[in-house]
């Protein structure tokens, strides 16, 4: 199963973050996901189906087909996923996803998901 798709999907924070992928923490300010690898300090790291993120830091944009789980423990300039639920500080710029729930502390630029619900305030 391709989870990553097309090869401009990518992450920049602003600063380095500490980034955890299912469960196994690295500290960096970039992470590269295509065509089904993700590389995390120019190293390739190994996947499991069901791809859990979590970003201890903010986020200038993250792009990605299918995370079970995206959360970003900051503020978020963009982040986009054709499904998977994404939870976040503050939106600054737009958080959207085609398939799953976007939950906020609070909504100062746009959220959009076809199919999920959209929760702010807590």
């Amino acid at each position: 199963m391709n989870f990553f798709g097309r090869a401009k999907n990518y992450f920049n924070s602003l600063g380095e973050s500490v980034i955890t992928i299912n469960g196994k923490s690295y500290n960096s300010s970039s992470i590269t996901i295509k065509n089904n690898q993700v590389i995390v300090n120019g190293k390739e790291i190994d996947m499991e189906k069901a791809l859990t993120v979590v970003i201890e830091g903010n986020v200038e944009s993250l792009k990605a087909d299918v995370c079970k789980q995206i959360t970003v423990k900051g503020s978020v300039d963009q982040l986009s996923t054709m499904d998977g639920d994404v939870t976040c500080g503050d939106v600054l710029g737009s958080v959207s996803t085609m398939s799953g729930d976007i939950e906020a502390k609070s909504i100062k630029g746009s959220v959009q998901t076809m199919s999920g619900d959209i929760r702010s305030g807590s």
